[in-house]
């Protein structure tokens, strides 16, 4: 693995899901791997538990993490090729990331899209940046597009949910559901749970939302997509509660409809689903009390497996330096 910013640079999710687990059971099991290599956090926007589950699975695999929030201390970057830097921008990508990349063995990138262009956003320019001119492995901590660590984490707590509740029929019925919201937010973590539930194989998919807020095909591609939830959720195993703005009439919200919102009702005609969202969560707006404080929840289990997901991708990183050396 040279990059992880989707899941087109896994060879095999189950493998990289089973090392996840197997770092769950003994944390310490390559504590020596990455001893005496650095891994910079570069954090365009906020965070909590991409930036501290990241920290800690870099901690049990002896690097030293060092986390540098660009927006707040760092000089403003400019990303665009053969601009004229007369502007507010006073870093060239081209300067900065030759720079990071003598400082880090690995470069751990977290940013955000505009919702206000498309084209520029779905480019991904900024992620690709770093990865045309740092000179060392890039981790997405999230981009503009995608959210991988977050997908391999959620394909990781099925899988867990999976081995100590087996269900009869051969493949589980996962359901990803738009839910209501009070502010337009990304399609990153829609996208790229599609992606990763497509690219794993393992699961019957079905995505739900009211029309206008199709996502991109270039996820989607081979689930199945409803626009009435509550068929969506006929016999689901697991319901995956989302949400994001319009894709077409990119950054916007074209309802409210609070009857998306789960609630112990909708929820009846689920296989006893169990509940994933992938925090922070609006309660009672996305999803019910009842149903996040319930006993069918993963949400903190998921939370919490962020740590042995990263563990997985850092390890897998520093196993392919190694044998580079």
């Amino acid at each position: 693995m040279n990059h992880f910013v989707s899941a087109n640079d896994v060879n095999s999710i189950q493998l990289l899901v089973n090392q996840a687990l197997a770092y769950k059971s003994n944390p310490f099991a390559d504590a020596q791997l990455g001893k005496g290599k650095r891994i910079g956090l570069l954090f365009l926007n906020p965070s909590l538990r991409t930036r501290l589950s990241t920290q800690v699975a870099a901690s049990n695999l002896g690097m030293e993490a060092i986390v540098f929030n660009v927006d707040k201390e760092g000089w403003a970057l400019e990303f665009e090729e053969g601009v004229i830097m007369n502007g507010n921008t006073v870093e060239h990508i081209k300067d900065a990331a030759p720079v990071l990349g003598q400082y880090f063995d690995i470069l751990a990138i977290r940013t955000f899209p505009s919702l206000k262009n498309k084209d520029v956003d779905y480019s991904e320019q900024l992620m690709h940046q770093f990865i045309k001119y740092a000179g060392v492995p890039i981790v997405s901590l999230e981009s503009a597009t995608l959210h991988p660590l977050q997908s391999l984490t959620d394909i990781i707590t099925i899988q867990e949910s999976l081995l100590a509740n087996p269900i009869q029929h051969k493949k589980p019925k996962v359901v990803l559901t738009w839910a209501p919201h009070i502010k337009p937010l990304p399609q990153c973590v829609a996208n790229s749970f599609a992606q990763w539930v497509n690219a794993w194989g393992e699961a019957d998919f079905v995505v739900t939302h009211p029309k206008g807020y199709e996502l991109s095909e270039t996820y989607t591609k081979g689930a199945t997509i409803q626009y009435d939830q509550a068929a969506a959720l006929e016999n689901a195993d697991f319901v995956y509660v989302k949400n994001w703005s319009s894709f077409h009439a990119y950054g916007q919200m074209l309802s409210h409809d609070e009857a998306w919102m789960l609630t112990q009702q909708t929820m009846m005609q689920t296989n006893q689903a169990k509940l994933m969202h992938c925090l922070p969560v609006r309660r009672n707006v996305e999803l019910s009390d009842e149903l996040l404080d319930g006993s069918n929840s993963l949400v903190t289990r998921q939370a919490g497996n962020r740590v042995w997901a990263a563990q997985a991708v850092l390890a897998n990183i520093l196993h392919q330096q190694k044998q580079l050396i």
